[in-house]
């Protein structure tokens, strides 16, 4: 992999950076994170933003609707908006960054025509409907039911950890089509629309506060067949295309912004008398090697996507592991830089602690990942 710049790539950073600088300062303030309604309008304008000016969907191909940058320049772009300060993309995240690539990689020309433009523009919003009450680690064992009656299915049961239900437009939704059919096999992965009659939302609380996430209760819902991406009971090997998005190549955006916290976290211990610390000192280094690694693990994720077709490879496993724990251990350390402010609720990296607790559960929790890179990558047999 060649990690240097080419003019090309140079000219277009500074393309961006002369962008960002005369459009961020126009950007309105952004609503509290209480309010639901007013942040899907806030990151869905900052998306038909992106659009307008060409840099939404940067990395997706052309016939998906995207500009087909190199991984190279969709990296320039995660690194300078985040340095800049930019809007992340929020409440568009599974849109952009887990349905909408698997529509273009699994869905039929009429699919992506129909989906992907809305979700580039920011007008439709998606949520995740995969885990269930029953069925969380072990996806496997979902049980909402979709029975087939005509031109449609009738989809009765449950969700659970929904991102973004309450103001979501669409749900990439799993649902057991075979019920006699092996667990892995009779499963299909379902775009259902969220006002369709029988859809129930009620938010959950977080421990931050937050309602991010919501229950969806489905009351024999009917979900049309065209609305199915990939054949039907194929469901399982089009989540795990999902899923390679999910922990390969969509917490990106995510390590930029946690290197750029450690240089905050420096720069306060110095300010604080905390910078004395040898002990601390050390810790903060070796998270800023570890980022660093990071970094370049996911120039490789990345690069190895683009040489694959788009799809990422079992490698997103190994880094959602080593990220999802180092997350954490910032965040520690944020709370030793911060002493008795670590206490204080307002805090911004207060409450990123305790968001960053669920990343070692959230996308698969960490067991999930050391078998999946145990047995796909290093080769061992299936545990029993």
């Amino acid at each position: 992999m060649d990690l240097t710049f080419t003019e090309e790539e140079e000219a277009f950073r500074a393309r961006l950076r002369t962008w960002l600088a005369d459009v961020l300062p126009k950007l309105p303030p952004k609503p509290a994170a209480s309010d639901w309604p007013g942040r899907r309008r806030h990151d869905a304008a900052w998306q038909r933003m992106l659009y307008d000016a060409g840099y939404a969907g940067l990395h997706w191909s052309v016939d998906a609707g995207g500009r087909g940058a190199t991984p190279t320049q969709h990296l320039i772009f995660l690194e300078e908006t985040e340095k800049a300060g930019a809007p992340y993309v929020g409440a568009n995240f599974v849109g952009l960054l887990h349905a909408g690539p698997t529509i273009a990689a699994e869905g039929t020309a009429a699919q992506r025509a129909r989906w992907l433009p809305p979700i580039l523009r920011g007008d439709e919003i998606w949520c995740q409907g995969f885990s269930e009450p029953d069925a969380g680690s072990d996806l496997a064992a979902l049980r909402t039911r979709a029975v087939r009656d005509g031109d449609a299915y009738v989809v009765t049961g449950s969700k659970i950890w929904t991102s973004h239900a309450e103001v979501a437009d669409w749900c990439e939704l799993l649902v057991r089509t075979d019920p006699e059919a092996p667990r892995h096999r009779g499963i299909s992965w379902l775009a259902m629309p969220m006002d369709a009659p029988g859809v129930t939302v009620r938010p959950l609380r977080t421990l931050a506060g937050s309602t991010e996430f919501a229950e969806v209760f489905l009351d024999e819902v009917r979900v049309p067949v065209d609305h199915r991406i990939g054949a039907e009971h194929d469901g399982w090997r089009v989540t795990m295309v999902t899923l390679s998005f999910e922990r390969g190549t969509a917490f990106v955006g995510e390590v930029v912004a946690c290197r750029r916290v450690l240089a905050e976290l420096a720069r306060t211990a110095r300010a604080n008398g905390r910078w004395d610390d040898t002990v601390l000192r050390r810790r903060l280094g070796r998270l800023n090697v570890e980022f660093a690694a990071l970094w370049r693990l996911t120039q490789w994720n990345v690069s190895e996507a683009q040489r694959t077709g788009g799809v990422p490879g079992a490698g997103g496993s190994v880094f959602k592991l080593r990220y999802s724990h180092a997350r954490q251990e910032l965040y520690d350390a944020a709370a030793e830089v911060l002493g008795g402010q670590a206490l204080d609720a307002a805090h911004p990296w207060v409450a990123d602690r305790l968001s960053a607790l669920s990343y070692t559960i959230a996308a698969g929790t960490s067991q999930i990942q050391r078998n999946i890179v145990a047995e796909r990558i290093l080769g061992l047999p299936k545990g029993r």
